[in-house]
């Protein structure tokens, strides 16, 4: 409540009214009320979980050393002493197997030792592999400091982490191992598929993988940056025509054929997942994209690396899209899913494939990722590194994303009152920019947050419905993509309150005639007018009802195919596909029937000119066919039906013979 008795009230109370907010409407379901249930089945599967025992067995040796008086130095057989402590030790090794001071002897132990399942405990360490290559890269060449209970990373802002790139293991921190994976252990171990992978993991159901004719070629190395591209050997660039022909016949069955030969062709893969999204069978859709990316990483280079940011794909090229879209809308699935710190980490991956260009501007998306996933540093760090050669503050997602980050920030307890009161006035500094810069966000936002403003913002004339209707087209596009992803966010009573604040601050400078408000209003009118293509391809890939119902007529108007929406002006074709008689995809039934008996007919008057006589002759057959069709439809038009005569009886009493 801001002194003055202005009040912003739920449409669902009294207007006028003070109406206290109530968190149970406004606030999403916490991670964190999982966090009871989790703890006690991650106690109670700890006998089960390799990775538990690995800690539980560290644990040990970390209480053995110090006992003992190592300071993390192992232990040498020299070095045991007498005969006492190694019978002790041989005890200790026969009731503990695993917590043995000698590795060999333990590795051997490991080895022939048997579970109650009759299965090695080498299988474990084998399934374990990843995850202990994830904690050797944790501290490998990572340079991480404690300041103040406070990890300063270091790392490049687009570094991408191995283990957050698998959306089991977020799951598992919000309701535990068991409740995730289930009884789903027992059968990878049976699995057939023996390929480790990053981005998804193979599936029982899904086909045996075989060679696609999909591989990855080391371009150039520039300035430490490695540039990739995707190939088509000849035999795929055979099943890539052939998925053109089943796209253009406009029946996804022609694409489900394919794919039963094929059964890991990238584009039909896509394609077919968004037939299968129309038809609200999202299971399948998302199954089809994880396919997808399996078998783009199956191709790809040795040194190719998805983690240190400097490898990068040229959108430009057609064979690199796929890898572009596939994580994209495994991304959207991730976020629907309820994995926001996943989705994170496959937004910056594909931010780092090409950070000059951003061919799907995932900048319109990765601070929505980084609120939902309460990585407010990343995102504060994001805006300072890039703001002064990227301009981030001139987007609306960032202009109001970013205060917003900072505003949480300041919520945060276990920080000093000298941060939380910095992040305090950056706050409230850049949301006042915000709203000065972008006046139109704020009653769209209300609207969607179901919040009622003051008569003081609803009357003035910097936020009312001018400020919508005055701006220009590609800016309308922006705020309503921001608005209608991200309203959800501010529906908080503690942010509306800050934000009501805000407002009311703003209105006092526009008022004053701030120089700054004219400033603003300038920028807009200047800059905005036309959006570049990359933003286009984001809201048709994004799905949002409010931007694309605001895209421009030339984008509207041309087919967007779910495999390559919006492909580049300036793209670098390596083959082509070989030239074919493109029939008219409006041609009738009789039309096609004509065709059928005479395959030189054409209604549109399109002429093969193999010479003039046989021209002229083609000429004159089309033009009497052309009349025979015209009498044929005044027949049909003409034609009346009728009807058979009633019987004299309605309630047809007569038995049947």
């Amino acid at each position: 409540m801001v002194p003055g008795g202005a009040v912003w009230s739920l449409r669902s109370g009294h207007l006028g009214q003070p109406q206290r907010f109530s968190w149970a409407v406004f606030t999403s379901p916490s991670p964190g009320l999982g966090y009871t249930s989790a703890a006690k089945i991650t106690n109670e599967e700890s006998e089960d979980d390799p990775s538990f025992k690995e800690e539980r067995v560290d644990a040990r040796l970390r209480e053995k050393d110090v006992a003992e008086g190592n300071s993390g130095v192992p232990v040498t057989e020299e070095a045991e002493g007498d005969g006492q402590r190694d019978g002790e030790d041989a005890d200790q090794q026969d009731q503990m197997p695993m917590s043995s001071n000698k590795p060999r002897k333990k590795k051997k132990k490991r080895k022939t030792k048997k579970t109650s399942a009759g299965e090695t405990l080498e299988d474990n360490d084998l399934e374990d592999i990843d995850s202990l290559l994830e904690k050797i890269e944790d501290t490998n060449g990572l340079s991480q400091q404690m300041q103040s209970g406070i990890i300063a990373d270091s790392r490049p802002l687009l570094y991408v982490e191995h283990r957050n790139l698998n959306p089991e293991n977020e799951l598992k921190r919000y309701f535990g191992a068991r409740a995730v994976l289930g009884d789903q252990r027992p059968r990878q171990r049976q699995r057939q598929y023996v390929r480790s992978t990053w981005l998804t993991a193979p599936k029982n159901t899904w086909p045996r993988y075989s060679k696609t004719g999909i591989a990855m070629q080391l371009v150039e190395t520039r300035r430490g940056v490695q540039y990739f591209t995707f190939e088509h050997h000849r035999e795929y660039q055979q099943v890539q025509f052939k998925f053109l022909d089943a796209v253009e016949s406009m029946d996804p069955n022609n694409i489900v054929l394919l794919l039963q030969m094929n059964p890991y062709h990238v584009d039909s893969l896509l394609q077919l997942s968004d037939v299968c999204r129309m038809q609200e069978d999202q299971e399948m859709a998302r199954d089809l994209i994880e396919r997808a990316l399996y078998s783009l990483e199956c191709a790809f280079h040795p040194v190719f690396s998805l983690t240190s940011g400097s490898c990068r794909l040229d959108y430009r090229r057609p064979e690199n899209r796929a890898f572009y879209l596939a994580l994209f809308k495994h991304l959207m699935f991730l976020e629907k899913r309820g994995c926001p710190r996943t989705a994170l980490e496959f937004c910056k991956l594909i931010l780092s494939l090409d950070p000059e260009n951003d061919p799907l501007c995932v900048l319109l998306l990765i601070d929505f990722l980084s609120l939902r996933a309460r990585e407010y540093g990343f995102l504060t760090r994001m805006f300072q590194e890039w703001e002064s050669h990227r301009n981030l503050s001139q987007l609306p997602n960032f202009a109001f994303s970013v205060p917003l980050a900072y505003f949480f920030l300041s919520q945060q307890e276990e920080r000093s009152e000298l941060e939380l009161s910095q992040a305090r006035e950056i706050a409230a500094r850049l949301i006042q920019l915000a709203l000065i810069m972008f006046p139109s966000v704020l009653m769209p936002l209300l609207d969607h947050c179901s919040v009622q403003a003051d008569a003081r913002v609803t009357s003035h004339s910097f936020f009312g419905l001018n400020a919508q209707i005055s701006q220009p087209p590609a800016l309308n596009q922006l705020t309503s993509l921001y608005v209608g992803r991200t309203h959800s966010l501010w529906k908080d009573p503690a942010v509306m309150a800050w934000l009501e604040t805000n407002v009311h601050e703003v209105l006092c400078k526009v008022d004053a005639r701030d120089p700054l408000v004219e400033e603003c209003e300038h920028k807009r009118k200047m800059r905005y007018q036309s959006a570049p293509r990359n933003i286009y391809r984001h809201v048709i890939l994004s799905e949002m009802k409010e931007a694309t119902a605001a895209l421009p007529l030339e984008v509207t108007s041309q087919p967007v195919m779910g495999f390559d929406p919006l492909p580049p002006l300036d793209s670098i074709i390596s083959y082509t596909r070989p030239e074919r008689t493109n029939h008219p995809s409006n041609e009738s039934t009789l039309s096609l029937f004509f065709r059928s008996l005479l395959p030189n007919f054409n209604l549109q008057g399109d002429i093969r000119h193999d010479g003039d006589e046989e021209a002229g002759a083609g000429q004159d057959l089309n033009q009497g066919v052309n009349r025979l069709m015209a009498a044929m439809r005044d027949m049909l038009a003409n034609i009346q039906f009728q009807e058979p005569p009633r019987d004299d009886n309605p309630e047809g009493d007569a038995d049947w013979d």
